[in-house]
């Protein structure tokens, strides 16, 4: 494991444009607004020769610790506790505010090694800034312009010797864990409408308050990625959860940095394996949570759907058939999508969730043999035949899957152009029941047939 630098400093100093230009790509959301970023974010960073893990955190704030100020500094000293050495940003055009003064205060009793960073350093307005910034009695302020890419030579000088001490310290201990497993880690995104349960969930699967939560809509913000590893009965499964901002009605997202959530919550389902979408059990499976379910679909990726909030039901039975039917009605693309009933904040179902998502994910890998599916398609089409076409029949004379991840099919076909939706709709639903393919996307491509004369 490479060490973990922070990064700490009040709201609006350029925590998350630092962090974006060591990482090399735009991960963390960037706005003038103070408060953008409340979780911490993890990536791998690279200056010069030095590799190292970079964590983003939330501004440094004083605040009540019930206030969603105060939840959002707890996730700030937990990134202290858990990194080699801290970089302590101030804005050196602002010079040293009294929150400065008392965060360096609380550095310098973490016990922690601190780089003082004076940021926006590319006009000659913060030169009395950064002679401010030696009040602080942090050492020597290394002034940086993180939007314009300045002052990392000296940065990285810095952080040096302090990377080389924590390396030395880990190859000295031989007891450490890695992800040592030849498995990708399978990477597992949870969406959902805003205070669905979706950070409580990732906290239970982890075991820990690893996500900011509370009873306001819209706490999350960034697609946070976690890694974690799961323990099925077979296997350890290395995975990657990403947790993301919730996804309200189109029409309803206004600001510019609502619009960037979004925007990264849809990033993360891209590059998702499996979508678990979370509903809230009291108001499932509405007009929303379909919207984002034929999202993941479209995309292509395999879906499961967990239903939250399932201790404030009473009635589970007649619940769980209605929303069963929702489901099989809503999602004609991918019947029989895995449903599972859960409470994030009690823990009761959650161990069923991973099951499910493990199984779709084998699923949606899933390949068929060639002679099996050609025995399959000779059966289907005797059972029932395509339907003629201004007097002339359909043939299908051959089938192949051509790729996985969606399982995706391509059949040879005469007159493929004229093939009605309901037919192609009776291949594809035969598909799933003779091979077992229930759940995720099945696409199937008919395409004229290579000969040139197979009309004739």
């Amino acid at each position: 494991m490479t060490p973990k630098i922070a990064i700490v400093g009040r709201p609006n100093v350029g925590k998350s444009t630092l962090f974006n230009r060591l990482a090399g790509k735009r991960l963390a959301i960037v706005d003038d607004t103070p408060g953008v970023t409340r979780d911490r974010r993890e990536t791998d960073a690279r200056l010069g020769d030095l590799d190292f893990t970079l964590i983003d955190t939330p501004g440094l704030e004083e605040a009540p610790e019930e206030a969603l100020e105060g939840r959002m500094r707890q996730q700030t000293d937990k990134a202290i506790a858990e990194s080699a050495a801290v970089m302590f940003l101030i804005d050196a055009r602002a010079g040293v505010t009294p929150l400065d003064q008392r965060f360096a205060q609380i550095l310098r009793k973490s016990g922690k090694p601190v780089i003082l960073v004076a940021n926006k350093t590319e006009g000659a307005a913060s030169e009395a800034g950064v002679l401010d910034a030696w009040s602080l009695a942090l050492g020597e302020p290394i002034p940086v312009s993180a939007e314009h890419g300045q002052g990392l030579g000296d940065l990285y000088r810095a952080l040096r010797p302090h990377l080389a001490k924590a390396r030395d310290a880990d190859d000295a201990s031989e007891e450490e864990e890695g992800w040592d497993s030849p498995l990708k880690p399978l990477r597992v995104a949870i969406v959902g409408r805003p205070n669905a349960g979706k950070s409580t969930l990732v906290n239970r699967l982890l075991g820990e308050d690893r996500m900011l939560t509370g009873p306001e809509a819209g706490v999350t913000r960034d697609a946070i990625s976690i890694e974690w590893k799961w323990t099925a009965p077979d296997r350890d499964w290395p995975v990657k959860l990403f947790d993301t901002a919730g996804l309200r009605k189109k029409a309803r997202v206004q600001s510019k940095l609502e619009k960037l959530s979004v925007a990264d919550t849809l990033r993360a389902i891209q590059f998702a394996e499996v979508v678990v979408l979370l509903v809230d059990a009291e108001t499932p499976l509405e007009k929303q949570d379909m919207q984002i379910a034929d999202l993941v679909l479209r995309e292509g990726r395999a879906l499961v759907i967990a239903v939250n909030k399932w201790d404030l039901i009473e009635d589970k039975n007649a619940a769980s058939l209605a929303i069963r039917e929702i489901a099989e009605f809503g999602l004609a693309q991918a019947p029989r999508t895995p449903l599972v009933f859960l409470s994030a904040e009690t823990g009761r179902g959650v161990d069923k969730l991973m099951p499910a998502v493990t199984k779709v994910y084998v699923d949606w890998n899933a390949r068929v043999k060639t002679p099996d599916l050609n025995a399959w398609m000779k059966g289907a089409v005797e059972r029932h035949p395509p339907p003629a076409v201004a007097g002339q029949r359909i043939k299908l004379r051959y089938i192949t899957q051509t790729k996985t991840r969606p399982p995706t099919f391509v059949a040879k076909c005469t007159r493929a152009e004229d093939v009605p939706a309901a037919y192609r709709r009776y291949l594809v639903n035969g598909i799933r029941e003779a091979f077992d393919l229930w759940g995720v996307p099945v696409r199937l491509i008919l395409d004229k047939p290579d000969n040139p004369y197979a009309d004739d």
